[in-house]
């Protein structure tokens, strides 16, 4: 059996805690406990917590925004016009069908919904950095799949979209439970098309601003 080293230990930890806790509440002294090692490798491999921090949305994220790339590479290699759906399912795609399937990113999934919902600009900086040359590129993609949409409209649609699939990542769980089981989630090729057909239809959806237009503003009570 292949022996875990002391720094997979730590980002295994560390990843689980961050999502079972959040980052303000976890130390490193936690973190070291459930890797069983010490306050001297995590300096030694990581030099801070932010640097840990880091470390494990990187170790997820760049396997699954390298796939992003090549997928989206490939549908453009065609030299056709891209359906919206071919882009989102490029996006997508990489992470419910994994190699190491849905439930190996259920950890990470809430992971990505604590740091949404973490005020931290820190937080937020290192996910925008990850994420830097694959948003350049998929809304690109975007814009030439649907050149009729105004950029501001197009980044509304892209804010509620990531929401939808941040909610899936973390939630499936519960629909299975609110559902009775009606809800069939193993097969993350099913969820994978579902979200897509879903994405897809709010991004077709005409822009409700204009329908407001007139109406009272929201106000607070």
């Amino acid at each position: 059996m292949e022996q875990i080293s002391t720094k997979d230990r730590i980002l295994d930890a560390a990843e689980q805690l961050f999502a079972d806790r959040g980052f303000a509440n976890t130390s490193l002294r936690q973190i070291t406990a459930a890797a069983g090692a010490n306050i001297a490798a995590v300096n030694y491999y990581f030099q801070s917590k932010e640097a840990l921090i880091r470390a494990v949305f990187s170790r997820r994220l760049v396997p699954i925004n390298k796939r992003r790339l090549e997928l989206l590479d490939q549908l453009e290699a065609r030299g056709k016009p891209l359906s919206v759906e071919e882009v989102l399912r490029a996006f997508i795609e990489p992470v419910l069908c994994s190699p190491q399937g849905l439930q190996g990113f259920m950890t990470f999934g809430r992971l990505v919904g604590r740091m949404y919902s973490d005020p931290s600009d820190m937080l937020s900086r290192v996910f925008l950095e990850e994420l830097a040359e694959v948003r350049v590129r998929f809304v690109a993609a975007i814009q030439r799949a649907m050149p009729e949409l105004p950029l501001e409209e197009l980044y509304w649609k892209l804010h509620f979209a990531i929401a939808v699939f941040a909610q899936t990542l973390t939630g499936l769980q519960r629909l299975k439970a609110i559902s009775g089981g009606v809800c069939d989630i193993s097969d993350s090729r099913v969820v994978l098309e579902r979200m897509v057909a879903f994405v897809a239809a709010g991004f077709r959806a005409p822009s409700a601003v204009g329908n407001a237009k007139g109406e009272p503003q929201c106000k607070g009570n």
